[in-house]
């Protein structure tokens, strides 16, 4: 025989599963993509630590190892030039991964739901 225990405990499970998937978009749109942008952020300033970008802009115009004559600070501007340019094509690249993450968070539950809906049809 059932207890009224099962039935009790039977109906809480069932109320926190319906609960559970009509809270779930407000959680996804909400505080899981405001927790994946912080993240992201987070993310690109510790590739923009690594790549130290801006400490390579900061110093274009000194010379490297101190040679102040014309050719050391002619050498060192084009090789800060071109680490500049390769390092922010690396950074373009993390920064287009990132947007598509969180494109492809906004879009997956949408398209988990044409799925769904395309193969009842």
């Amino acid at each position: 025989m059932f207890s009224n225990s099962f039935i009790f405990y039977s109906l809480q499970i069932l109320a926190e599963l319906v609960w559970d998937v009509l809270y779930f978009p407000i959680w996804w749109y909400g505080r899981g993509l405001v927790n994946l942008i912080m993240s992201i952020i987070k993310f690109l300033a510790d590739k923009q630590k690594a790549l130290a970008l801006f400490v390579w802009i900061k110093n274009i115009f000194r010379p490297m190892y101190a040679q102040y004559d014309w050719q050391g600070m002619l050498i060192s501007f084009f090789m800060r030039l071109v680490q500049i340019i390769f390092r922010s094509i690396v950074m373009l690249f993390w920064l287009i991964f990132s947007l598509a993450i969180i494109i492809f968070w906004i879009l997956f539950p949408v398209f988990v739901i044409y799925e769904i809906i395309f193969q009842f049809l």
